[in-house]
């Protein structure tokens, strides 16, 4: 897998893909934290719980407000596996999927082990986040998809039936990759989805999401960034479930007020390419992000997957300063996110001079070891 010349980085277009690379993060994140409290329970059991409108703020999951899931864990460390296959690219290896499934491991161990091991160096910084050492709600195919050292592949997908929305909610910072080709990122998106999620529904979805976030960083329009994806998901076999999927999203935004119904009607039972619609859909016709997120969690089924998906392409398309201030100001994790989201920016704009031919950065080689 190869990648493209990236573009050329002046400091007003620094500044901008720093801010969507925040968004997009803290987006997917702060979007979790909305939905988590409400996944999977029915229109009515959530009225029942907030009020009429639903759930309208955050409230408190695993015992505080603002949590995140395990959603939100899994996007972070596809950001550090991406950095790391930049850094280990130096040594002449070059095979991001393996980078990206050896950073799955690292979080994998987060799900069973107290704490950090300290004495793991080669594990870099955020392994070493307590924080993420909390189990919040991983389903049965990511503990089993990523319970071995045996990397799932195209050719030999872990969990081959598997169709649901995880793979394609980790899948945001794929389309962070701006320098790279559409294709090459659906590509690496879908190459990794197939370490958990094998369905090709799912592999296809996170392939196309990966596509939308990319077209939004580099400056289009969401409907823009959509028909970007349906354009590259034509040229793969099998893409008609989630080619379709995107398309009803389009339609529904014709048809009048959003309501919870339409939503959950895209949902379709909380399938990859249902949610992947329903976020689209939600992004498309939210007033704001606050709107756009309140849509994506209150429905039933999976809101936590709809609303962080929700949130990357919000995030992607407005950058950092769109996002509600007083839910980042609650967000699980916020710092973190932030550190990883600045280190990502910088590695993509100035990676030849923190660790090229030229020279090395040792403390940036401690934070992202090529081990």
């Amino acid at each position: 897998m190869g990648a493209t010349a990236g573009p050329v980085w002046g400091r007003a277009e620094q500044q901008d893909f720093r801010s969507r690379v925040r968004g997009t993060l803290l987006g997917v994140a702060v979007g979790d934290a909305l939905g988590a409290p409400v996944d999977r329970m029915g229109i009515e059991e959530i009225r029942e719980a907030y009020g009429p409108e639903g759930i309208v703020d955050l409230v408190p999951a695993y015992g505080r407000r603002g949590a995140v899931t395990h959603l939100t864990q899994l996007t972070l460390f596809s950001v550090d596996g991406l950095i790391r296959a930049q850094v280990r690219r130096d040594t002449g290896a070059w095979h991001p999927p393996t980078d990206l499934h050896r950073a799955y491991l690292r979080w994998a161990a987060t799900q069973r082990d107290w704490g950090p091991d300290e004495r793991r160096a080669e594990d870099g910084w955020l392994a070493r986040e307590e924080w993420l050492y909390a189990r919040r709600g991983p389903s049965r195919s990511l503990l089993a998809g990523f319970g071995d050292e045996r990397m799932g592949t195209l050719e030999a997908p872990k969990n081959p039936g598997e169709a649901g929305p995880e793979a394609a909610a980790r899948s945001a910072p794929f389309g962070l990759l701006v320098g790279w080709e559409p294709q090459l990122v659906a590509q690496l998106a879908v190459e990794c989805a197939a370490q958990s999620h094998g369905h090709p529904a799912a592999t296809l979805s996170a392939g196309a999401y990966a596509v939308v976030v990319h077209g939004l960083a580099r400056g289009e329009s969401l409907d823009g960034a959509v028909q970007h994806a349906l354009a590259t998901l034509a040229a793969r076999p099998g893409h008609e479930p989630v080619s379709d999927a995107l398309q009803r999203a389009l339609g529904a935004v014709r048809q009048g007020m959003p309501t919870p119904g339409r939503v959950e009607e895209l949902a379709g039972g909380g399938t990859a390419e249902g949610i992947l619609s329903a976020a689209v859909y939600c992004s498309l016709v939210g007033e704001d992000v606050r709107h756009g997120l309140r849509l994506a969690a209150n429905h039933g089924g999976p809101s936590a997957a709809a609303t962080a998906l929700t949130g990357g392409l919000l995030g992607a398309l407005h950058g950092e300063t769109a996002l509600p201030p007083a839910w980042l100001a609650e967000l699980e994790g916020r710092p973190t996110i932030l550190e990883l989201a600045d280190d990502f920016a910088m590695e993509m704009t100035q990676g030849p001079a923190l660790h090229g031919p030229a020279g090395a950065s040792p403390a940036w080689l401690t934070r992202y070891p090529r081990a």
